[in-house]
C-alpha cells in the first residue's frame, strides 16, 4: 500500500452458525460465543486481525466494556502472549469511538465523534496509514456492509445455533462478493475465516 493509496477497512466479529453476535437474552448473552473466544485458533485470529491495524473504531458499548477489561490483560504478566499483545495495541493505537451520548473520550488516544458511520469512515480512509479496523462493534460493520465500505471481514464462527438474538448480516443489504482468503479450524469446531471484498 503506498501512502497516497486508500487504507483498508476491516472488520471482525464472532458469530453463531445461525449468524448471531448475541443469544435471546440480548446483547449480554455470548453464551454461544464465549467458550470459542480463548481457543488457540481465537487466538490466533485476534493477532491477525490488529496486525496491520493503525486505528479501531468502537462502538460506545464495546468501548467502555473493553476499557474495564484489556487494560487488566495488558498488565497482568500471566496472561496469554497473544492476547497481551492484543490488550496492550488496543491501548496505545488510535480510537475513535462513535456515540451519540458519550461528551468526553473514556480512553487515552481517543476521540468521540457523533456522526454516521459510513461518513466518519470515509473520512479515515483519506488520513494516516494502515489499516482501520471496526472491532467487534457490530452496528458499525452493520452500516459499513450497508455503504460497501469495508474490504475485508475476520469472521470467528462457533459451531452454535442460538436460536435468538441479533444477527450480523440482515435483508436489505447490497449484494456483494467475497474472496475466502484464510480459514483454519480449532480443535471445538469454531473456524477462523477472513474474507476480502472483491472489487
Amino acid at each position: 500500500m503506498t501512502a497516497s493509496s486508500p487504507r483498508k477497512v476491516t472488520a471482525n466479529i464472532a458469530l453463531t452458525l445461525d449468524g448471531r453476535y448475541h443469544g435471546p437474552g440480548g446483547p449480554t448473552d455470548m453464551a454461544a460465543i464465549v467458550p470459542y473466544a480463548t481457543t488457540e485458533v481465537a487466538r490466533d485470529h485476534l493477532t491477525r486481525i490488529w496486525a496491520d491495524a493503525t486505528t479501531a473504531v468502537l462502538g460506545r458499548v464495546n468501548a467502555e466494556g473493553f476499557l474495564g477489561f484489556w487494560p487488566t490483560v495488558a498488565a497482568d504478566d500471566s496472561a496469554d502472549p497473544r492476547d497481551r499483545g492484543y490488550a496492550k495495541w488496543l491501548i496505545d493505537t488510535e480510537k475513535v469511538v462513535l456515540s451519540t451520548t458519550l461528551t468526553e473520550a473514556p480512553w487515552a488516544r481517543t476521540r468521540v465523534v457523533n456522526a454516521p458511520a459510513a461518513d466518519v469512515v470515509t473520512e479515515l480512509k483519506t488520513t494516516g496509514t494502515g489499516e482501520i479496523l471496526v472491532d467487534t462493534s457490530p452496528t458499525i460493520t452493520k452500516a459499513l456492509l450497508a455503504a460497501d465500505l469495508l474490504d475485508r471481514l475476520y469472521l470467528l464462527i462457533t459451531p452454535e445455533i442460538a436460536g435468538g438474538g441479533q444477527r450480523l448480516f440482515e435483508d436489505g443489504l447490497p449484494s456483494s462478493h467475497w474472496v475466502l482468503t484464510h480459514q483454519e479450524v480449532g480443535e471445538l469446531g469454531e473456524t477462523a475465516l477472513v474474507y476480502d471484498r472483491a472489487r
